[in-house]
């Protein structure tokens, strides 16, 4: 059925049926671990789970064949992109002036759902607090449902005001495009989301918004990474869930969109690469097809952002044929690795023409996070094929565990710090909120997804693992604790403790071990379930609430997703409900905090601010946070594309049955957009080897035996 020609604005109208009931996990019968169906109902399966069969392959992108030969050059794409873009430029910049643009009218807005949700925080007060037998009989249904509602408001006020749009304020009620035309920044980004959540009209408008409004042709420079993992990562899960499981959020049309618009932005992205190391610079020109680098630091790009591109570019490889995707992402890699850094430990910049790193600063937060995240997720994708890259993630974590690991003062929690001036300099207390995908991640890499009673049930399962784990709950206990320390219980975007004086380190606990597999515990066995105001604080809060220390410019709050990504990983994986109870507070927070209410009589359609009871209060969307430490706080008022395409997911992954999406079958990049694990194959390998890292010998010294 061909697309209908788009309105002005995405209707919605009330939902459609087959929208009202969202997907829950039923298990069906069979040994295959993670082959669960997701259904709608018993007679409805969802085949996301079991994609491949028992041969873990990929369809084929239409009649194309794997393994293509490769048929362009850096060079060659970028004329072939130019010219091509140039032809097409007329028709689109004339399609542009014929299409609604920004801000657009409503005349079936829906404000049910605000109303409801507002209702539902009013009566948060009356919750319950449970805790030993009471916690078994929750209902996760009722929450995640709760989290869709959120989703649907934070949605349908962005489709209102700013729909199209890269940018959105929703206190303004307004946004902006970061280039000319637009680059789905928010659309494409929450487009699996919806899928996930089967918003099946919604999913139609993104789509035919998609299909008939965006484009990269843009004679601007956009950033290589963000576009990537956003844009790129957002049409490929976006294909691959609709391709899964064509049930899951219907929507009609050309069934190759997505990857169609995927390959066209890759095209487009490949010319960053074009340096003379392979590392790709840190901006691109979508219309030339070539690298620009970094106005700031030197034109060094970042190492994270250098190092995470390879899930996007080596899944699009495997769906298209075009092998020079893979190899042009692994380059990367081998420049990256053939440094031979200390632990296997970073600098946080690297130069795209030498492929030499920028000064010593070292850190798993801003420019350093996601490096490290996507060595095992790379091993991963691959369904567990390529062992160098386990091999540099061991390394990493040992060396993470070396270099950086530290206690607090009182409570002894566990934090991750910094070496601004390499692993020899002094190690700062400091946490950015990014930090907090390490302890999801460390689980992962430790099971592989799989849940911890079956992995330790593996004949390769060690003291190292189980140590690996130990570690993964005291940091996730850390995370937990910047929300609980704040009045908001939401945490701000930095946090810095207090340490003895010369820091106690994870080698000074240990030091009779040369591999530092030990690990020790906070003298909090656990921290409060749920949370409450802090002031005035007890003798008991006092002992570890002191350790946090939160600088005046670092108390904003920005909808970040990291927490809850490792919540959600670490429930998956240890089966553990507290995770799922923290989560759970965070979410009650985001509720409270930064939810947006207007006050006034629906059927006038009235904003006013009138008290509540001389009309229908409503939340009509969400919004960052200045102070964290304020109530009320002070709002930002900028939503981020990540709150709809990360937070919200995780909160609503977290509240569904493990079997829903499960890690057994899927890799998720670092914008929560899950992609299927495969098979290697044909020309898409691993084209290099590490170099050796045993210490050379002295000149002149005789050979070792």
């Amino acid at each position: 059925m061909p697309f209908q020609y788009p309105l002005n604005n995405p209707s919605l109208s009330p939902e459609r049926p087959l929208e009202n009931s969202y997907w829950r996990a039923n298990r069906s019968p069979g040994p295959k671990l993670g082959g669960y169906g997701l259904a709608r109902s018993s007679e409805v399966h969802n085949n996301v789970n079991t994609f491949f069969g028992e041969g873990r392959t990929l369809p084929m992108y239409k009649d194309k064949p794997y393994f293509a030969p490769q048929r362009t050059s850096p060079r060659v794409r970028q004329r072939r992109v130019l010219y091509g873009g140039l032809c097409l430029f007329f028709l689109v910049s004339l399609w542009y002036y014929i299409s609604a643009r920004g801000k657009s009218e409503f005349k079936t807005y829906n404000s049910e759902k605000g109303e409801e949700l507002w209702a539902w925080v009013q009566s948060l007060e009356k919750e319950p607090v449970y805790n030993g037998e009471e916690l078994k009989g929750i209902d996760w249904t009722v929450r995640r449902e709760k989290v869709r509602d959120a989703f649907i408001v934070s949605w349908d006020d962005y489709a209102k005001n700013a729909w199209g749009l890269d940018q959105y304020r929703p206190v303004a009620k307004d946004g902006k495009n970061m280039v000319e035309g637009g680059l789905g920044w928010i659309i494409v980004d929450a487009l699996d989301t919806m899928i996930m959540m089967n918003l099946t009209s919604r999913v139609q408008d993104a789509r035919s918004w998609i299909h008939h409004s965006l484009q990269y042709n843009q004679d601007h420079d956009v950033s290589t990474f963000e576009t990537t993992i956003r844009m790129l990562g957002g049409l490929l899960s976006a294909h691959y869930l609709s391709t899964a499981n064509p049930t899951l959020a219907p929507a009609s049309g050309d069934e190759d969109l997505y990857i169609e618009k995927a390959t066209d932005l890759a095209e487009r992205l490949a010319g960053a690469f074009d340096s003379k190391s392979g590392v790709p610079y840190a901006s691109v020109n979508l219309r030339k097809a070539e690298g620009i680098p970094a106005h700031s630091d030197n034109g060094a790009t970042s190492t994270a952002e250098a190092t995470t591109v390879q899930l996007e570019f080596k899944y699009l490889s495997k769906l298209t044929g075009e092998a020079e995707y893979w190899r042009m992402a692994e380059k990367v890699m081998e420049v990256v690795d053939n440094s031979t850094m200390e632990d296997g430990l970073l600098p946080i910049y690297i130069y795209p023409d030498s492929g030499k790193f920028r000064g010593n600063n070292i850190r798993l937060g801003s420019r350093g996070d996601s490096y490290y995240e996507y060595l095992i997720k790379q091993y991963l994708q691959t369904s567990e094929q390529e062992p160098v890259y386990k091999e540099m993630w061991d390394e990493a974590l040992m060396g993470i565990r070396k270099h950086l690991i530290a206690y607090t003062k009182r409570a002894q929690l566990t934090i991750l710090g910094e070496r601004p001036s390499g692993l020899d300099g002094k190690l700062v207390p400091k946490m950015d909120h990014l930090v907090c995908f390490l302890p999801g991640t460390i689980a992962l890499g430790a099971t592989g997804g799989v849940p911890l009673s079956q992995a330790k049930k593996s004949p390769n399962w060690s003291q190292q693992l189980d140590e690996e784990i130990l570690l993964a709950k005291e940091l996730m206990k850390t995370c937990w604790a910047t929300y609980l320390a704040t009045k908001t219980g939401l945490a701000a975007e930095i946090t810095y403790f207090k340490l003895d004086n010369p820091p106690v380190m994870m080698k000074d606990v240990y030091p009779e071990s040369t591999l530092f597999t030990g690990n020790r515990k906070s003298q909090l066995e656990d921290l409060p379930l749920k949370s409450k105001p802090l002031y005035p604080l007890d003798d008991e809060t006092l002992n570890w609430v002191k350790d946090l220390d939160i600088h005046m410019q670092d108390r904003h709050n920005l909808q970040r997703p990291e927490a809850l990504e490792s919540l959600f990983y670490m429930y998956r994986i240890t089966g553990d409900e507290t995770y799922r109870h923290w989560g759970w507070e965070m979410f009650k927070s985001f509720m409270r905090h930064t939810a947006l209410v207007v006050h006034g009589d629906r059927h006038s359609g009235s904003n006013s601010d009138k008290p509540a009871e001389q009309g229908l209060s409503r939340i009509i969307s969400f919004t960052s946070l200045n102070n964290v430490n304020t109530i009320p706080p002070i709002r930002r008022d900028n939503m981020e594309s990540f709150w709809m395409a990360e937070t919200l997911k995780y909160f609503y992954l977290l509240f569904s049955d493990r079997d829903f999406i499960p890690l057994e079958e899927n890799v998720f990049n670092t914008e929560a957009h899950p992609f299927p694990k495969f098979q290697l194959g044909g020309d898409l390998k691993t084209g290099w080897k590490r170099k050796s890292r045993e210490p050379e010998p002295l000149p002149g010294s005789a050979p070792q035996s």
